[in-house]
């Protein structure tokens, strides 16, 4: 079964408030077995535009992923981090080759 995956880009606007975010996702991220694999930190655009931040997050299958961004835990942290910041995120299945 192939993993899902959550690829997001976000610039956030109020640091401090989406820390609360940050704490407000850990719960249901637990539940549904997400593991970041890229949570900000360095890069570098060679192509076409980004956002301040990227972030990676590997679920143990794509239907996971799924669930996860459904569930009222998620919508519960989603809220917090709306007001604060600006995002694009693609949730996609894995290749299981």
């Amino acid at each position: 079964m192939p993993k899902g995956y959550w690829v997001a880009h976000v610039d956030v606007d109020d640091m401090d408030t989406y820390k609360s975010y940050i704490a407000a996702n850990a719960a249901p991220f637990a539940e549904y077995g997400a593991r970041f694999l890229v949570r900000g930190g360095g890069s570098e655009t060679r192509e076409g535009q980004a956002r301040a931040r990227t972030v990676v997050i590997e679920f143990p299958s794509y239907e996971a992923a799924l669930a996860c961004y459904d569930s009222p835990g998620y919508q519960a942290a989603k809220a917090l981090r709306d007001p604060v910041s600006t995002g694009d995120l693609v949730i996609i299945q894995g290749y299981d080759g």
